[in-house]
């Protein structure tokens, strides 16, 4: 089999699993917060609670599909669906094994930083579009955070790129081959962690959202399938960063004994479970906490963390 045919396969196949991953990984979080906070999670709707997802998905579908008349309808309508694309398209990139890809570009990272940024507009063109006032505070929240992390997120994966050579994610993982890139990289690890929760408003970064402040944010007004997109953008961008995580840091198909696909799962479970436990561990930073974080913290230990890279990548290679 040609690899084209294998990526056009691993293309339609892809898709289709991102679209099951905010159900499952709906259910899979609901019992890990039940495991670590100890209380029940699902437990009603058919064993362990696993039909809880299809309860979820059948009100989604029938719930009312509300626009509010204040709203601009076109750009109300295109934010949803800007998120959910642009996090897709992230997924083009990874290189799962080595011949299950979808492509393999040299300047893959990049294009996946790029992707990455693309969401922002959708939140940004949500919280504007909504014409409220809750809805534009968590829009404004929203790009200011993924902005600043993104900046961050960048300068961190650098040291990645000096060391394998590459901005290509297969060309990472295979220079890999001796010894895991999180040995190397503890410190660009830890940071592309932050931000990769921050980029995905997950808590303990969820400010855009934040509840208690302003109701949901910037999809406050967004109901039925609309809300869903969102829902599964969320999920989708935590799947793509435990993904990058594991190619970046730990070694991604790499792995004695069991087929490579295997070992990729494993550790991008391992990853997105403890993205979850963060969740049931860690309470909400405030708005100025989260920004303090970054600029004065992570901003300058990922600057030093990429200096120091490169002076020992010199002074080794001579």
């Amino acid at each position: 089999m040609s690899q084209t045919l294998i990526s056009l396969i691993t293309g339609i196949v892809l898709v289709v699993m991102l679209f099951l991953v905010g159900g499952v990984l709906t259910w899979v979080e609901r019992r890990l917060l039940g495991v670590w906070q100890d209380r029940y999670g699902p437990n009603r709707a058919g064993p362990g609670g696993v039909l809880q997802v299809f309860a979820d998905i059948l009100k989604l579908l029938t719930k009312e599909d509300w626009i509010p008349k204040f709203a601009d309808r076109p750009v109300f309508v295109l934010a949803p669906i800007v998120m959910v694309v642009s996090v897709a398209l992230g997924f083009a990139v990874v290189v799962f094994t080595p011949h299950l890809y979808v492509v393999d570009l040299n300047i893959g990272l990049l294009f996946f930083l790029a992707m990455s940024s693309m969401a922002v507009y959708g939140v940004a063109l949500a919280g504007w579009a909504s014409n409220n006032k809750y809805s534009l505070i968590g829009g404004i929240r929203a790009v200011a955070q993924m902005i600043s992390y993104e900046v961050f997120m960048g300068i961190a994966l650098m040291g990645v790129v000096i060391i394998a050579g590459s901005f290509s994610l297969g060309d990472i993982v295979r220079a890999q081959q001796g010894l895991w890139y999180i040995v190397y990289q503890p410190v660009g690890f830890v940071i592309f962690l932050i931000a990769g929760l921050a980029e995905t408003r997950r808590v303990p970064f969820d400010i855009p959202e934040a509840e208690t402040e302003i109701v949901a944010g910037f999809h406050t007004e967004y109901s039925g399938m609309k809300f869903a997109l969102f829902f599964l953008s969320e999920y989708m961008g935590m799947s793509l960063n435990a993904a990058l995580i594991v190619v970046l840091y730990f070694g991604g198909w790499l792995g004695p004994f069991l087929p490579p696909i295997v070992w990729f799962v494993l550790k991008v479970a391992v990853v997105i479970a403890f993205f979850i436990l963060v969740r049931a561990a860690l309470p909400r930073y405030r708005y100025d906490q989260l920004m303090d974080l970054g600029w004065k913290i992570l901003l300058p230990l990922s600057l030093l963390n990429l200096v120091a890279t490169g002076a020992v990548v010199l002074l080794v290679g001579k």
